[in-house]
């Protein structure tokens, strides 16, 4: 039944599509369920852009193991800590950018300076917080990294950092990164990108020499190419589509989703219409059908394993009487229940990510909210991830899907609930305070501040309604030899694939 429906599809995609088809013996081509909103480096951490530009084009300064929380040399190849906010960095020297300018440390130290600029929206920088970094040369491959509190993860921090040309435009998005990475991009329009190898690249000279990547929103159609041999790869398909146990490999990724809940603005700021909302969905029921049997319930937005994951949170039950109840009472009181709630979702997000947002608007009509959906392409989807919201928007709920692979909620828990985090909408002192600390402690004293901060924002504040820690599958074509991991939603190295 699969490869008559694939069949089918695929001959409507051979009808239509202007790029593709089988590639050559070291050519590539990779499906992704969406189009990047563009190719900033700074806004790498989104899996539409990272998934091309991550370790390809540009590179970081260290490398995170996902599966251990532990950082491994790259672009630095030491690092030491000089006081509680010091930390100096040596790089490996003889390396180019792709244009041709030196990697040193005047070109990072411009490059971090980049991310800081408050003239750019950079998503990277909500790693950080609200900390300022200041870096400074010290001779032509030693820098130091100041912040203006205690960052003892600096070496990991620096894994997310995106180092690019000093040539770039400073004051400026681009969509034609340059970084030291393995290849360059060669060409970029609506209907696809081209990657080509870098053969002045500083490491090993990887197998696959040029990859296009383009994209289709329907799981159906990406699973197909696959199959057909239109492309050799897809990152993400749905559960209903993963039926062929060796090209279809599931894998656990650092992916939570939630749906974030805008404080400010009525009905929304009354806490028991945001615990009606939470009580109100069929978790069990909506999370096998849409996402697999192994997917996991989320009460916070990191998954277990990583520092600060609170495993002591008991999740909200499915209670439509009790959420029912609460509208109804919050009604009495003069909370605007009936006003039109917009649920904001992002085209192609992940597998089922439409159906989940029926769903969910099914099930609060049903406890009596006024909820409608409206879906966004990537790059209108963004204007409402972070501050500043676009104004007149009314109550909203917006869908996020947050990876954290750094194996620390260092990462998450600032930028989603401090009331300076980029993405946040809750402003509450006491748990700014728990986050303050948390991000300057270190070992247990971290782990635990952080699990405390999670406790508070899903028990007492309620900031949002957490859905699941997400299981992928990806369809990997016969000409490959590469499995999925824990990266494989933000990043695709085209160094890792190799031919059979």
């Amino acid at each position: 039944m699969k490869l008559m429906r694939h069949s089918a599809i695929a001959a409507l995609i051979v009808g239509t599509s202007s790029v593709g088809g089988m590639a050559t013996a070291q050519e590539v081509t990779i499906v992704l369920p969406e189009q990047p909103a563009n190719l900033e480096p700074c806004r790498s951490i989104r899996s539409d852009i990272g998934r091309i530009i991550n370790m390809n084009i540009t590179e970081t300064l260290t490398i995170i193991e996902p599966e251990t929380g532990g950082v491994a040399p790259h672009l630095a190849t030491e690092w030491e800590q000089i006081d509680d906010t010091t930390w100096r960095f040596k790089l490996r020297e003889g390396v180019e950018f792709q244009d041709g300018a030196p990697l040193n440390a005047e070109a990072v130290v411009n490059s971090i300076n980049r991310l800081m600029n408050p003239n750019l929206t950079c998503d990277s920088r909500s790693k950080f917080g609200d900390v300022t970094l200041t870096p400074e040369v010290v001779d032509e491959y030693t820098f130091d990294i100041k912040s203006d509190v205690a960052i003892p993860i600096m070496p990991t921090l620096a894994g997310t950092m995106q180092i690019v040309s000093p040539n770039m435009p400073f004051d400026q998005e681009v969509n034609d990164p340059v970084g030291t990475g393995p290849y360059t991009l060669a060409e970029a329009d609506n209907e696809h990108v081209l990657l080509q190898r870098n053969d002045n690249y500083w490491g090993e000279t990887p197998s696959v020499t040029e990859a296009t990547y383009m994209w289709r929103n329907e799981s159906a159609i990406r699973a197909a190419m696959v199959e057909t041999g239109e492309a050799d790869l897809t990152p993400v398909i749905a559960v209903q589509d993963a039926t062929d146990p060796e090209a279809d490999l599931p894998y656990l990724n650092s992916e939570t989703t939630r749906m974030r809940i805008d404080m400010s603005i009525p009905p929304l700021d009354d806490e028991r219409v945001r615990r009606a909302l939470n009580l109100a969905i069929d978790w069990d029921g909506m999370g096998e059908a849409l996402f697999g049997p192994d997917v996991l319930r989320a009460t916070q937005m990191v998954v277990p394993g990583v520092r600060g994951h609170n495993s002591e949170i008991e999740p909200y039950t499915y209670d439509p009487e009790r959420a029912k109840a609460l509208i109804d009472e919050a009604r009495t009181d003069g909370v605007p229940v009936d006003e039109e709630i917009t649920l904001i979702g992002r085209n192609g997000f992940f597998p089922n990510s439409s159906e989940s947002l029926e769903a969910m608007q099914a099930l609060w009509s049903e406890i009596g909210l006024n909820v409608t959906i409206e879906e966004l392409e990537a790059s209108d989807w963004a204007r409402y991830l972070d501050k500043p919201f676009p104004e007149g928007r009314g109550p909203t709920l917006f869908q996020q899907q947050h990876d954290n692979n750094t194996g620390d909620a260092g990462f998450t828990a600032p930028v989603m609930y401090h009331s300076e985090g980029q993405y946040s909408t809750v402003a509450n002192e006491e748990l700014d305070k728990i986050l303050d600390e948390a991000v300057s402690a270190t070992g247990d004293e971290r782990g635990e501040l952080f699990q405390q901060a999670f406790s508070k924002v899903y028990e007492d504040i309620i900031g949002d309604v957490t859905m699941y820690h997400m299981t992928g599958y990806a369809s990997v074509g016969p000409r490959l030899d590469w499995k999925p991991d824990l990266k494989t939603n933000s990043e695709i190295r085209l160094s890792d694939l190799k031919f059979k």
